[in-house]
């Protein structure tokens, strides 16, 4: 990846901590006419060990959680940079307290990727595609009218969150024949809310009007298990839950619990409160669940995206200014 590896104890490093991209040539490039260099720190590698004797400017992540550590003991580190938009595994008061910028890359084109995966967890789910593609494979055949399919034709959306993925979805629902789209989100304007002609609704309103519930917030101690055993309680049978945000907004349990009784219709899910998800964890057995591995916002157009961001951000720093995408002004 570099075309020049010799380096010295006043090497700049950025270092990507689990790398899962193929190279980091775009980030390489940006950050290279100051010296910097860029370190892959492997999963199951311990970050502060890898860091140690190296002037790391910048910390990156995708979903691992930055060992509280690294705030102390990485004297140099001005910026914590996470692939995508949630920060929930960074701790933002720790890292202002320390004054280290934590920026994230909430606009890199992901939204159509994430909400076209989000449909096709509605339909595979609500067309059962991949139980009749099992069924099909194992010799059985008309066997599609012996399940309820529910139909969508003038159904009811309800999206939790309104920012630019679920704007995104809420097209897509709309083009399927969904006719009335419910919104609880605190930050719904007026202005958005006419332009859209949406409606605002709280957030156990819409668990009971709605035929699919579909999650676009960010996780918070607020947001944390925002669809539990109650709020499933609420849901109508006919109901499909689809989740592409973050795992810990459903109680998993709960939604097992709810699938297995016949309550809920369905399930798409792409992320999961533990990832990968343990061998016992109760959505793998759940009935006419659809399940992925956090890869909605994954194309090789956003993928290479989303790193260019990255690098812009990186020489930004280098640079001494502030990221574009500061989380945590101070």
């Amino acid at each position: 990846m570099r075309a020049e590896t010799v380096t010295t104890p006043e090497t700049p490093f950025a270092a990507v901590l689990e790398p899962g991209y193929a190279d980091y040539a775009l980030e390489e490039a940006a950050i290279q006419p100051f010296g910097a260099r860029v370190l892959p720190v492997p999963a199951g590698e311990d970050a502060l060990s890898a860091l140690a004797d190296k002037n790391v400017f910048a910390v990156l992540t995708r979903e691992r959680r930055i060992d509280p550590a690294l705030y102390s003991d990485v004297p140099g580190l001005k910026l914590i940079l996470r692939y995508g938009v949630g920060v929930d595994n960074v701790d933002l008061k720790t890292a202002t307290e320390r004054r280290i910028h934590v920026a994230n890359i909430p606009d890199y084109g992901a939204e159509n990727e994430v909400s076209d995966h989000v449909i096709a967890l509605y339909l595979a789910v609500a067309r059962r595609i991949v139980t009749r593609d099992a069924e099909v494979r194992a010799g059985l055949w008309g066997v599609g009218q012996k399940s309820p399919v529910p139909g969508h034709r003038n159904a009811t959306i309800g999206l939790i969150g309104f920012g630019r993925i679920a704007r995104a979805a809420c097209t897509r629902f709309r083009a399927l024949g969904f006719s009335r789209v419910l919104v609880s989100d605190p930050y719904l304007d007026a202005k958005t809310r006419a332009a859209w002609d949406v409606e605002a609704t709280d957030l156990d309103s819409l668990c009971r009007q709605a035929d699919v519930v579909s999650l676009h917030t960010p996780l918070t101690e607020a947001t944390r298990n925002i669809i539990d055993a109650r709020r499933i309680g609420l849901m109508k049978e006919n109901a499909v839950v689809l989740n592409a945000s973050r795992g810990g907004l459903i109680d998993e349990k709960a939604l097992a619990e709810a699938l297995h009784a016949g309550n809920v219709f369905g399930a798409g899910i792409d992320v999961f409160e533990a990832e990968p998800p343990a061998p016992g964890s109760p959505l793998l057995g759940a009935p006419n669940t659809v399940l992925s591995d956090h890869c909605g916002w994954y194309s090789e157009a956003s993928v290479g995206e989303l790193q260019r961001r990255a690098g812009a951000e990186l020489v930004r720093v280098l640079e001494g200014a502030p990221p574009a995408n500061w989380v945590n002004r101070w």
